[in-house]
C-alpha cells in the first residue's frame, strides 16, 4: 500500500514539474524578440550579397611540429613543466607493469614494478636531482631494431 501511495505521489510530482517546465518554455517563446525586418528593395526569398574580400576571419592555428621523442616526453610530463618527476614517471607506467616480472612467475607485485621503475628512473637521472630533463629522458627510449620488416603485398 505504501509503495502505491509513494508511486502516485512521485507521479504527481513529475507531472507538476513537467507542466511547470512546459509553461516556462511557452513564456520564453511569447517574449522572444520579433524577427528582423526585410529591406523593401529585395524580396524575402532573395539572399543578401556580400563581397568576400571584405570578410576577415581569425588566423588558423599553427600545427606544432613535435618530434617523436618530444611526444613521448610529454606523455610522461603531465603538468607540462618540462621536467618529469618520479611520481609522473610512476603514474604513467601502470599499463606496462606486467612486462616487468622479475622472477618470471607471471605474478607481478606492485613492489616489483615500483623497484624496476625506480631503478630505471635513477639510471636515467644522470645528475641525481630527482628530475629528468629532456636529454636525460631520451636515454629511457626503447631500443629500436635496425631491421624493419616490410609488407610483401
Amino acid at each position: 500500500m505504501g509503495r502505491m501511495a509513494l508511486g502516485l505521489f512521485l507521479g504527481l510530482v513529475i507531472a507538476s514539474v513537467g507542466l511547470y517546465w512546459w509553461q516556462g518554455v511557452a513564456q520564453v517563446e511569447n517574449n522572444a524578440p520579433p524577427p528582423p525586418e526585410v529591406e523593401a528593395s529585395r524580396s524575402p526569398d532573395e539572399l543578401p550579397l556580400t563581397d568576400p574580400t571584405d570578410m576577415t576571419g581569425p588566423e588558423p592555428p599553427e600545427a606544432s611540429q613535435l618530434t617523436r621523442e618530444q611526444i613521448r616526453f610529454f606523455r610522461y610530463d603531465r603538468n607540462r613543466d618540462l621536467v618529469i618527476t618520479r611520481n609522473e614517471m610512476l603514474s604513467t607506467r601502470s599499463d606496462g607493469f606486467r612486462a616487468l616480472d622479475v622472477d618470471g612467475n607471471n605474478l607481478l607485485t606492485f613492489e616489483e614494478w615500483a623497484v624496476t621503475t625506480v631503478e630505471r628512473f635513477d639510471g636515467a637521472d644522470a645528475n641525481g636531482d630527482g628530475k629528468l630533463d629532456a636529454k636525460e629522458f631520451a636515454t629511457t627510449a626503447p631500443k629500436r631494431s635496425a631491421k624493419r620488416t616490410r609488407c610483401r603485398c
